[in-house]
């Protein structure tokens, strides 16, 4: 049974439009249709374009998305002052509002670079961002790839799930450039000293490997340091 047709005509009958893909809005009515519609789970405002997300399917997206979320989550128990959002709508500008399936941040009590706003939204870039890609590799790609970068999201990952690949940019200079797996097969965050990742473990499923090599990061030196750091800066 279809229910979206109905529910859509209740919204109209109540004065507010519902969000369809390729509206262009501003942020404000963007937001105002969204709390509208409580059956739309995810939503962005991209270049002031809305893009609304089908349901998602287990594969190929839910269990690589739980897999991420749990080797940031490994990361975050052990760094006190980094916070874990799973799909949190993120006020990066007036033309754009994404949800990222995760981001990883560090408290502006401790330095960051966002800070949660009286609403309960992230205001401002968190220092990483992460997509899951499947039928939005192209958008994740490209047009919000571009809106993370000139708003100052540091690092960003992109899992293309349907390619098996992983993207991780990092920006310098304004730009970013992609970091490469050392040796080991391993890509160390720059902005979250002792983040490692075993990418050909991720994409293979093997969470064991992958948990113990974040584990490894979390011994490191440079991970004392920064844990260090931020609490100097609080």
């Amino acid at each position: 049974m279809n229910i979206l047709p109905t529910l859509s005509v209740r919204t109209l009958s109540s004065g507010i439009l519902p969000l369809e893909n390729g509206d262009r809005l501003s942020r404000d009515e963007f937001e105002r249709r969204y709390h509208t519609m409580p059956y739309v789970k995810k939503a962005e405002l991209i270049e002031g374009v809305v893009y609304v997300a089908s349901p998602l399917r287990f594969e190929p997206h839910a269990e690589p998305h739980g897999n991420l979320i749990g080797w940031l989550w490994y990361y975050k128990i052990a760094t006190p002052d980094v916070r874990l959002g799973d799909n949190p709508t993120v006020r990066l500008d007036m033309d754009n509002e994404p949800q990222p399936d995760a981001v990883l941040l560090i408290d502006d009590q401790a330095g960051g670079q966002s800070q949660l706003d009286e609403d309960g939204y992230i205001e401002g870039a968190p220092e990483l961002a992460v997509e899951v890609a499947a039928s939005s590799a192209s958008i994740d790609m490209h047009d919000k790839k571009r809106v993370y970068r000139r708003n100052g999201v540091q690092e960003y990952i992109v899992w293309r799930v349907l390619e098996n690949r992983l993207d991780w940019f990092s920006l310098e200079g304004g730009e970013y450039v992609q970091l490469e797996a050392d040796a080991a097969g391993v890509i160390k965050s720059r902005q979250f000293p002792g983040l490692w990742l075993a990418v050909t473990a991720l994409l293979s499923g093997d969470m064991v490997k992958v948990l113990a090599t974040v584990q490894e990061g979390l011994n490191s030196a440079e991970h004392e340091e920064f844990v260090q750091k931020l609490k100097n800066k609080k």
